[in-house]
């Protein structure tokens, strides 16, 4: 599923427009953004957790050339599902 058919898909189930559904989305994203930005937690309860996390510099390979390169550090978005979406699914 991709953005347009998730704003379809909410609009059908809530009874807002499109237009309503995707600027609903939009701001949805956009928090979520924006507290991650801040290092926060976002815990959304039984849909899942989304979190930031600090990976480590490290070393790889280019595979072109099998030489060894130095990847930087960087944080990372996480998400941890809930248990109402593990257990729908499985």
């Amino acid at each position: 599923m991709n953005k347009s058919e998730l704003v379809s898909s909410i609009a059908a189930k809530s009874g807002l427009s499109k237009e309503a559904s995707k600027k609903a989305l939009d701001a949805t994203i956009d928090s979520i953004t924006e507290a991650l930005k801040a290092g926060d937690k976002v815990a959304l309860v039984g849909f899942g957790t989304f979190s930031v996390a600090k990976r480590e510099a490290r070393q790889g390979i280019n595979p072109a050339t099998k030489q060894a390169i130095k990847i930087p550090a960087k944080n990372v978005a996480k998400f941890k599902a809930g248990a109402d979406i593990e257990d729908a699914i499985n």
